[in-house]
């Protein structure tokens, strides 16, 4: 599992929504394209991957469960 949001920059078209609703202040466009900066400060909120019409961003995670 990723500890970081995975980011396609191939299909960033610098929009800058994610940006825009990124509350931690770990992604910025540079050279037109997401970035992400302070990848300590990512709190996998994962509105950036919500917002984003050209699918960039994802979260992988894995589902665990506890059986009883």
């Amino acid at each position: 599992m990723s500890e970081m949001p995975l980011i396609e920059t191939e299909k960033c078209d610098g929009c800058g929504l994610c940006v825009s609703v990124c509350t931690c202040g770990a992604l910025r466009i540079v050279d037109n394209v997401i970035s992400l900066v302070e990848m300590e400060d990512c709190g996998w909120c994962t509105q950036c991957e919500l917002v984003c019409p050209n699918g960039v961003i994802s979260f992988p995670f894995e589902i665990v469960t506890e059986e009883s």
